[in-house]
């Protein structure tokens, strides 16, 4: 456990995380596409090549010759938090961090061969000590996960996407491969939440940090409460033409929005695997070799199948009905797609026509009936 004295800050016990592997806190989804990466043969083979073509040496002075890098002389208290997430989580080589010039809340974790963390001042300025540790841990998390390296290629692709636009297939395959990221980066994020939460351990810290982010410093006029509501409304609201605005608004991101975020790392703070994880059972980092892909992407199908299963957002329920079978379907994207219920269908049935029955058109419960919440481009 830490002791920690910042600032006039009280001090207080952190639980440290021994040998902690990576697997403990990633989403499913996330940790099934790492452990899928690392055992591919030739995978660092391949990446360190490919580190040739990427300006990461470029990044590294860039940041050395125009930024303040983070020390005991330089940013102390950041300093601070940086060595104690990496004594929480365990993690052996400390990254070095530079804070840089920017209003713009950010912070990010990039890098092949090491990894170094990068936080702009608007985040510095913002967020109190307690709602920066959990930033912080959100970095050392990536580092400890080795997300740093998909986010510096993704970075790479994403500018290579731009000088190829006018190559009539480039850009698409290009873009193909930014997209697979993007989704794969979305998820990361919700587990570097986690590691972040793991290093503060408070809970509403967290929810703080994110509600800044979103709202800006004027927590007097915000509610954490409040917040959450927002993401319960953003899954369930709407029809299908929402539901498909949705999935257009996220694919262009490499973050999951801030209220889902918040929803997302209160539910797992909620659930059996992390109290397991804060009682000391947690899968350790020399176990990491012998993780199963196959386990792995079963649990990933299930976290996807569960996310179908229980979600309330309307495109996500007709996917669940599509999966068990449900009848009328063809009613069903009707109603979802115009907003009619089965009163405007009644109405134009012909005369002495019967009903629809429990089956038929959109009334059926499986179309509208709510099943219990599911899943919480700032990398901080």
């Amino acid at each position: 456990m830490t002791d920690d004295h910042q600032d006039g800050m009280p001090s207080r016990q952190r639980r440290r995380f021994p040998g902690i592997s990576s697997r403990a806190y990633e989403h499913p989804a996330d940790r099934s596409a790492l452990v899928a990466l690392r055992k591919l043969s030739g995978f660092d083979t391949v990446f360190k090549a490919l580190s040739g073509l990427l300006p990461e040496r470029s990044l590294r002075l860039l940041f050395l010759s125009d930024s303040v890098r983070v020390s005991d002389a330089q940013f102390a208290h950041l300093n601070s938090m940086l060595r104690d997430a990496c004594y929480i989580l365990d993690l052996e080589k400390v990254p070095p961090m530079y804070v840089t010039q920017d209003p713009r809340p950010n912070a990010m974790c990039i890098g092949l061969d090491e990894p170094i963390i990068v936080v702009t001042t608007g985040l510095v300025e913002l967020l109190d000590e307690e709602e920066m540790r959990a930033v912080v841990g959100h970095e050392v998390g990536h580092a400890l996960s080795g997300h740093s390296v998909y986010r510096t290629i993704l970075l790479f692709l994403t500018n290579l996407a731009l000088k190829v636009a006018w190559i009539p297939l480039g850009n698409v395959a290009v873009m193909a491969i930014v997209t697979a990221l993007r989704e794969w980066f979305r998820k990361s994020e919700l587990s570097a939440d986690r590691a972040g939460l793991l290093v503060g351990q408070d809970l509403q810290a967290s929810m703080r940090g994110l509600m800044k982010i979103a709202g800006g410093n004027h927590l007097h006029e915000m509610n954490v409460d409040a917040f959450l509501e927002q993401a319960e409304e953003y899954e369930a609201g709407g029809d299908l033409r929402d539901s498909v605005l949705k999935i257009l608004n996220v694919l262009p991101r490499s973050h999951p929005f801030t209220t889902v975020r918040a929803a997302e790392l209160k539910k797992w703070a909620a659930s059996r695997d992390y109290q397991r994880l804060m009682d000391g059972h947690y899968p350790r980092r020399e176990e990491d070799k012998d993780t199963s892909v196959s386990d792995s992407f079963r649990e990933s199908a299930s976290s996807y199948a569960e996310t179908v299963r229980t979600s309330k957002d309307p495109l996500m329920k007709l996917v669940g009905d599509i999966a068990g079978g449900t009848a009328d379907l063809g009613g069903k994207l009707y109603g979802k797609f115009t907003g009619a219920g089965s009163s405007s269908r009644t109405a134009d049935r012909p005369k002495g026509q019967p009903q629809d029955g429990p089956q038929g058109g959109s009334s059926g419960p499986a179309a509208d009936g709510d099943g219990p919440r599911d899943e919480p481009g700032r990398d901080a």
